[in-house]
């Protein structure tokens, strides 16, 4: 990365600075919760996590831990900002998608700190590119408060099972039903559709599952609208870890290992859908 080397003069100016050999490393994370134009970024020594919310009942979080960087450093933690996402990923694919084989994007990224724009210096072949993309107040993020002491009910699950079954799921359904249970039937998968109801069921000695610990019976419902951008983050996992705790809210956790076998993570978090109480 020597060009980009050059193009920083003092990283004492700057309250964030981090450079990557593959860009791709960083755009595909953020392309797995870019379902809303603004995301909220927060930088510790520790990494990234950039958040992205929906009508106050769902939040995405995708978490780059510094060890993805070759190169990370932050002043004076946290550094809070917030960015269109869609304009970030704009830029970070600006030499195209479909590089030569063998040719990688590099990356060095600055900000300078609250008021200043996020710096991209993207080079490839020798050629750089500079982008400064303005920066907003950081908004206020939702607490959904979700902590493993109230978690109720955890498996983890190899990611294609998942896959197969929101292929095979009626998605003209309103709502996905998750059913968790120490009995049968398990772990299962209902939608209620035009073409009415259907199951999909995994026993907990599936192949497919890495690991079940259930304590009680719950079933929930999801809006599908809410849960269909997670299938983004879907597609890249291989592992996804499901809990969801005693009132209901549900964790997605997905497991994605980047181009050079890191891994990362993006979890979602989804509230219940209020079911309406029956006319007495």
């Amino acid at each position: 990365m020597p060009l980009l080397n050059q193009q920083i003069q003092d990283e004492n100016d700057y309250s964030l600075t981090a450079s990557l050999d593959n860009v791709r490393n960083l755009s595909t994370i953020l392309k797995a919760i870019h379902f809303q134009e603004h995301a909220t970024c927060f930088a510790t020594k520790n990494g990234i996590k950039v958040t992205v919310e929906n009508a106050k009942c769902v939040q995405a979080n995708a978490f780059i831990q510094a060890g993805i960087f070759q190169e990370f450093k932050v002043q004076e933690e946290p550094v809070t900002f917030r960015i269109n996402l869609t304009v970030l990923l704009d830029c970070l694919s600006i030499f195209g998608s479909s590089s030569m084989p063998g040719t990688l994007t590099a990356l060095q990224m600055c900000y300078q700190g609250y008021g200043y724009p996020l710096m991209l210096f993207l080079e490839e072949g020798g050629v750089v590119t500079v982008c400064k993309i303005n920066t907003q107040e950081p908004e206020e993020t939702l607490d959904f408060d979700f902590c493993s002491t109230n978690v109720i009910n955890k498996i983890i699950l190899q990611s294609e099972g998942l896959r197969e079954a929101f292929s095979e799921l009626d998605m003209t359904s309103e709502v996905l039903q998750i059913t968790m249970s120490p009995d049968k039937p398990y772990f299962r998968l209902s939608t209620f559709g035009n073409a009415g109801s259907s199951h999909l069921d995994y026993p907990k000695d599936s192949d497919l599952m890495e690991s079940f610990n259930c304590t009680q019976n719950q079933v929930n419902r999801y809006k599908i609208s809410l849960l269909k951008p997670s299938t983004k983050a879907l597609v890249l996992s291989c592992k996804v870890s499901i809990r969801t705790d005693n009132r209901g809210f549900l964790s997605l956790q997905y497991m994605i290992r980047n181009d050079d076998g890191q891994i990362c993570f993006v979890e979602y978090y989804c509230c219940p859908d209020e079911v309406p109480e029956p006319d007495s």
